[in-house]
């Protein structure tokens, strides 16, 4: 049964500060990426030598990035949104601003064998996570027909759930991490790239029909 409209919670409230976060967690990632000061002698190298940081803002940046991407996606579909998923917006939220903490520690110990991988490990987990609670985010979104715009066709829906992120990529990307660490963090890499195209095919899918 339908819930009465009295237990709908405004659409805005939840983009507005959703996209806030999103912003904030992703700008964040940048701080990481700083050369000491007594390396003027030596600049070139040190900005060489900074390649791990790189490697863990550009991966980390992709997988906000696209996060973003599809949450928007699905919003745009709704009309109103309820209590549950608030809460379920709360826990994509927490995961995507603690990115920022496995971000540094990638960045801090890549390249070295003891910590590299478990630092990698780590990040990917987080990931996982994260992708695991953007998959409710959009399957709760999805299949609550009465939070959806009236003018979104069920196969935009099936669009929705289909499109959802592929969490066994970030699977088997810790799963290489155990092994060869820094060609995991490229998995992690790879796995967002590849699903920012869906991402924006939803995203299309899930536009107004005129």
């Amino acid at each position: 049964m339908d819930r009465q409209p009295s237990q709908e919670l405004p659409l805005n409230r939840l983009e507005g500060f959703s996209d806030g976060v999103f912003a904030i967690a992703i700008t964040l990632l940048v701080l990481e990426l700083s050369i000491s000061h007594d390396s003027g002698d030596h600049l070139l190298h040190a900005i060489v030598h900074l390649w791990p940081a790189y490697l863990a803002y550009f991966t980390s940046f992709l997988t906000i990035g696209v996060v973003w991407l599809q949450h928007s996606a699905i919003t745009s579909a709704l009309r109103a949104a309820d209590a549950t998923l608030y809460r379920l917006n709360l826990l994509v939220l927490l995961l995507a601003s603690f990115v920022p903490f496995p971000t540094r520690l990638l960045s801090e110990f890549i390249g070295e064998r003891s910590p590299e991988r478990v630092a990698v490990v780590f990040y990917g987990l987080t990931l996982l996570a994260l992708s695991l609670a953007l998959t409710v985010f959009v399957r709760y979104a999805a299949e609550n027909r009465r939070l959806v715009r009236d003018e979104v066709e069920a196969e935009t829906i099936e669009a929705a759930l289909k499109h959802s992120p592929a969490l066994a990529l970030y699977a088997v990307g810790i799963g290489v991490a155990l092994v060869a660490p820094t060609l995991g963090v490229f998995a992690f890499l790879a796995s967002a790239i590849s699903r920012g195209f869906p991402a924006r095919t939803v995203r299309r899918l899930l536009r107004r029909r005129r």
